[in-house]
């Protein structure tokens, strides 16, 4: 059986290797997102939706503030989404208790069903990948999704041990 590691290119700065992480990460996000879109076209939402949804999601009761600093879309962009999410019953909002002006985001019973049926096809292609690669691997791939995002986000994402 050959050495995975010496079947490795060690020049993975060439233009060529680069050209290529771009390109996976095109197609992976390509058919990561396909499963979802679909569902998505059901409800006459997009991917902006699909962000809000699994963002809210993952942190009840976060701010319309906090939101906007993941998305990194415009208030303007942000208040069509959730607007739409909030009419059509998939979303809440409601004044923080400390400060009234706040706007407090969490997902109606609803809005909790549709991110796990959106989630679901990923979390298991994430489930294969993951366990076809090994814990090495899937160390490795933390490390360079890391790397890919901007500075500031990074602390959203805390050391495993």
């Amino acid at each position: 059986m050959t050495d995975v590691k010496t079947a490795i290119n060690p020049l993975f700065l060439r233009e060529e290797e680069l050209r290529q992480g771009v390109e996976l990460l095109f197609f992976a996000y390509r058919d990561f997102t396909a499963e979802p879109d679909a569902i998505l076209a059901e409800y006459g939402f997009g991917r902006a939706h699909h962000r809000v949804i699994y963002f809210v999601g993952r942190n009840p009761a976060m701010t319309v503030s906090d939101l906007l600093d993941i998305l990194r879309i415009t208030k303007q962009s942000l208040s069509r989404v959730l607007g739409q999410l909030v009419r059509e019953g998939f979303v809440v909002q409601r004044p923080g208790s400390r400060d009234r002006r706040q706007r407090l985001l969490e997902l109606t019973i609803k809005g909790v069903e549709l991110e796990r049926r959106l989630t679901e096809r990923q979390r298991v292609l994430f489930a294969k990948a993951y366990r076809d690669a090994g814990a090495e691997a899937v160390e490795g791939f933390r490390k360079v999704m890391l790397g890919l995002i901007a500075p500031e986000d990074r602390s959203r994402f805390p050391v495993k041990r």
